[in-house]
């Protein structure tokens, strides 16, 4: 075996135990197959079972088919091979200076837990990831209970219902975020307070986190507190220069996505069935959202859930080309929930599935003020009306009765009959996803 030296967190250490060589980061060499130990799948000791024996070298005489564990703090840089499945075991970290390349078809298994222990993908201030799949081979981030074998795109044992089985992605930047108080940095929801590595937000709007392009996030959301889940991707205060393209995200507990500030532009994303809310902006976000699609599952609450800054620093969103598909059944599935203040645009917008109580709500004064002044706009959205609902207008609701939102609706949104919509996404650049696996849309 062959262990990965890296600088590790007090509680944790990253090991790899592979046989093949590595030239690209310190290790120390252990022998694994004559150990006198069980090792991985050995059935007695010394390679029994399905391993092939090892040279105590490392070197290619045969090959450890176990999965490889990530860990602790990556400082260098790293690829992950699509060759074996690596498997989150806690928080595994890509360091200020370090970058994580993983290559295409590459599959990475979250173990199981929750508080300090939940596994998940942190990529730190300063850190870089080049997740770069295909349509062909995406990368896949799924439970250590998904069956999902190499070179497969799904597993047969685990659904979109199967939730909270591990963490999630994060990736923390540099660029302006709105934070209480005008500070220039913040803790990461999902992580906890007492985690210096997930500290986000500064003054560079052209930060670059990486690449992170064909991916599909799959049954995470591990509770990490009362009430507080790792959403599926975490974008916190990253930079323009980052490119965040073709990600999907199934059967989360908390939110598919979620934005905390930053200037990312965001490109053809799905999120899937989650158990919050499917596309979440906060702390004054002001990149664009392009060609995305939202399906609610039984357990979905609001499709979108737009939060304004926390403080003076001001930002909007776009969010163009989008398709909400609803699901009737769900007793919250908003179909998205303006709050706190909300800024942004939302142009060519398709909405079919809800229920005759599912809406979109502006839900306080300042969210009111920023409709009346135009520092939240709608425009060219068209709505497959539920039973029972004569008028785009009772779609559109401002509980603090102070604006013409429902009135106005009629100028900017279009009753029409389902699968003959002209606005919101192309849908056919989903067809590697999970979600068209599924038959979902």
């Amino acid at each position: 075996m062959k262990k990965l030296i890296i600088a590790g967190f007090a509680i944790a250490t990253l090991g790899l135990t592979s046989c093949s060589e590595d030239d690209d980061m310190p290790i120390e060499q252990l022998a694994t197959c004559t150990d006198g130990i069980k090792n991985g799948n050995e059935t007695g000791v010394d390679c029994g079972g399905a391993c092939a024996p090892c040279d105590d070298d490392g070197g290619d005489n045969g090959t450890v088919p176990q999965d490889e564990d990530l860990s602790g703090l990556l400082s260098e840089d790293f690829t992950l091979t699509n060759d074996i499945i690596w498997e989150l075991n806690g928080k595994f970290v890509v360091g200020d200076g370090a970058t994580l390349t993983i290559e295409p078809g590459t599959i990475i298994k979250g173990q199981e837990g929750t508080g300090s222990l939940a596994s998940a993908l942190i990529v730190a201030r300063g850190g870089r990831i080049m997740a770069e799949g295909t349509a062909d081979d995406p990368i896949i981030f799924t439970s250590i209970n998904d069956n999902i074998d190499l070179g497969e795109k799904q597993g047969s044992n685990l659904d979109e219902n199967d939730r909270g089985l591990w963490g999630g992605v994060l990736i923390l930047g540099n660029a302006p975020s709105s934070f209480e108080g005008d500070s220039e940095e913040s803790q990461i929801e999902g992580i906890p307070a007492d985690d210096d590595f997930g500290r986000f937000g500064g003054n560079d709007p052209d930060d670059d986190s990486g690449v992170f392009k064909y991916v599909s996030i799959r049954h995470g959301g591990a509770l990490i507190g009362s009430g507080n889940e790792i959403n599926g991707l975490t974008l916190g205060g990253v930079g323009a220069g980052t490119v965040i393209d073709h990600v999907e995200v199934v059967g989360n507990v908390d939110d598919g996505i979620e934005w905390f500030g930053g200037t990312v532009n965001t490109s053809n994303v799905v999120v899937f069935a989650g158990g919050d809310d499917g596309l979440d902006i906060d702390m004054a976000y002001s990149g664009t959202i392009t060609n995305a699609l939202a399906i609610q599952g039984a357990e979905s609450d609001h499709a979108l859930e737009i939060d304004g800054p926390e403080g003076t620093l001001e930002g909007a969103f776009t969010i163009q080309n989008l398709t909400i598909l609803g699901d009737a059944t769900a007793p919250s599935g908003q179909i998205a929930d303006l709050r706190d203040g909300a800024m942004g645009a939302f142009n060519n917008v398709y909405v079919r599935g809800f229920n005759d109580i599912q809406n979109v709500e502006i839900d306080d004064d300042a969210t009111a003020a920023n409709y009346t002044n135009g520092s939240l706009s709608f425009s060219a959205w068209e709505i497959v009306l539920p039973e029972g609902v004569d008028s785009v207008s009772l779609i559109f609701e401002d509980t603090t009765e102070s604006t013409d939102f429902s009135n106005d609706a009629t100028n900017f949104a279009t009753a029409i009959e389902q699968d003959q919509e002209t606005v919101g996404a192309d849908l056919s650049v989903f067809g590697w996803t999970y979600a068209s696996f599924r038959n979902a849309f």
